[in-house]
């Protein structure tokens, strides 16, 4: 009984190595306020982390993470979205769909809300 005890009270302990195992991208700050909407023109490229957390890299080197209200499924998976905007902007109130893999399969997955765009540095190890 006391040897199932302790292994139990061992298999709650956060082990070094496992908070090691956090990905570089949990480990981003937030600096400055939240952005409703950043420009088309200057999302230089995305990279989507699961089914709630989207990175957009922007000219100039600054990185906002999008965290969606909810899950969107498959987004993590697929790691592929589309939006329509008539704007210049990409804003809050805009709606991404997935695309599911391969792409060329036209194949369109659930659409979801954006959040808004948080300024983020990527934490130094």
């Amino acid at each position: 009984m006391a040897i199932a005890a302790a292994a139990a009270a061992m298999l709650s302990i956060p082990s070094a190595a496992a908070q090691d195992e956090t990905e570089d991208w949990q480990r981003a700050v937030p600096v400055g306020e939240p952005v409703s909407c950043v420009p088309l023109r200057q999302i230089r490229s995305t990279e989507v982390h699961d089914d709630r957390t989207i990175d957009f890299r922007m000219t100039g080197g600054r990185t906002y993470r999008n965290t969606l209200p909810h899950d969107c499924p498959g987004l993590g998976f697929d790691e592929a979205f589309s939006y329509r905007t008539s704007l210049s902007q990409l804003c809050s109130v805009d709606i991404i769909t997935v695309l599911r893999q391969p792409i060329s399969s036209a194949i369109q997955g659930p659409s979801c809300g954006l959040g808004e765009f948080q300024p983020i540095e990527t934490a130094e190890r």
